[in-house]
């Protein structure tokens, strides 16, 4: 887990020598600034995990305009006392992993954040859904594309939102790299490569634990470039490809994988080119080619900042803090019905998982298998 965070902050740090300053997003951002007002409705936030995600995301909500922390729920008591003095959170929002159904009763919360073991987020979302509050919940969605649509099928019948924490969705050097193709200063777009991995540190950490994980580095990292190359690119991938290597089968058991390396098709003729690991640092690099230009990013997903360049010169958007903006425009979702420019709800998560489950199915039987992601 340590490792991987630090993995995260160095890939995005290593950029900091030649920027300024984090600031908080709505300082800089002064178009969002109207977007914001203090009239508009709060969302009001119980994170369920309180890991090292967990508590970048409670900070990061610390400079939200509309979004507050107001509950949690853990298996870990220690915790709880913890986050409720730091918060200031009252006892009467705080459970457990047995109890928050309970949660229905309380009206002082809008909003869970799933952001426990990727295996626990199906039930645990449906039993978010069935007590009538909208789930957030942290990528991968599931562990797989079945368990992603009951999910989603939970949340529509329930009449709540569901989204997944997908924090580049707003981040702005990558949202002017996607105004920059759709507005055709690309040209025609011709090849994606998304480089994602690190080396992963404690073996007994839930990541290396397949019936916690669902798998290895592709669920954790590589799902980066599978989005990336989605987003980028902007279209839906209708084949793929696949190879894995495992140079440590002690530390990567049956069911989790080390490296893989994938190929996706999409109908215009571009092909995606990635690369996932557990094995391999300094792997965070979006590059997109185009008939008329070109755009690279690196690093292209790590916590921030997100540097990168184009043929036009280099990309200088405004720094945020990721989940700030995120919580927020979550909140705009929710209450304001805002259509983000790059969609974070469940089906979009859905995608994701359909073309994972066709990498490890194309990665162990040497196929070339066609997608229909929807």
């Amino acid at each position: 887990m340590k490792t991987r965070r630090i993995f995260l902050q160095k890939a995005s740090l290593s950029a900091m020598a030649l920027t300024v300053p984090v600031l908080n997003p709505f300082s800089v951002m002064a178009d969002q600034i109207s977007e914001y007002a203090k009239d508009s409705k709060t969302l009001r936030v119980a994170i369920m995990g309180l890991g090292s995600y967990g508590t970048r995301v409670a900070e990061a909500i610390q400079s939200c305009q509309r979004t507050k922390l107001v509950g949690v729920i853990s298996g870990t008591p220690s915790k709880v006392v913890a986050w409720r003095e730091k918060y200031g959170i009252p006892e009467k929002n705080c459970y457990n992993y047995e109890n928050f159904d309970a949660i229905k009763d309380n009206p002082d919360i809008d909003a869970v954040y799933v952001i426990t073991p990727n295996a626990l987020h199906k039930d645990q979302v449906i039993r978010v859904a069935k007590a009538g509050k909208h789930a957030i919940c942290e990528k991968p969605m599931a562990v797989n594309a079945a368990d992603g649509q009951a999910m989603v099928d939970a949340c529509k019948a329930a009449g709540v939102h569901l989204l997944i924490g997908y924090r580049m969705h707003f981040e702005p050097n990558t949202l002017e790299v996607i105004r920059m193709r759709k507005a055709g200063e690309f040209g025609d777009i011709r090849f994606f490569q998304g480089l994602s991995g690190f080396t992963i540190g404690d073996p007994t950490q839930w990541r290396l634990d397949p019936k916690l994980s669902g798998g290895g580095a592709m669920m954790d990292i590589g799902i980066y470039s599978i989005n990336g190359a989605r987003y980028m690119i902007g279209e839906e991938p209708i084949w793929v490809t696949a190879q894995e290597v495992k140079t440590n089968p002690e530390k990567f058991k049956e069911g989790i994988d080390e490296t893989i390396t994938f190929q996706l098709g999409f109908p215009s003729g571009v092909i995606a080119s990635c690369l996932s690991t557990y094995n391999m640092n300094n792997l965070d690099r979006f590059y997109l080619n185009g008939s008329k230009g070109w755009a690279e990013m690196q690093p292209s997903t790590g916590y921030g900042p997100i540097k990168g360049e184009t043929n036009k010169g280099p990309l200088t958007e405004p720094i945020v803090t990721h989940q700030t903006v995120q919580m927020d425009e979550m909140a705009a979702i929710i209450f304001d019905g805002k259509k983000p420019e790059v969609p974070v709800n469940g089906e979009e998560g859905v995608k994701d998982m359909k073309i994972i489950d066709a990498i490890f199915k194309a990665a162990k039987t040497g196929d070339k298998l066609a997608l229909s992601v929807g």
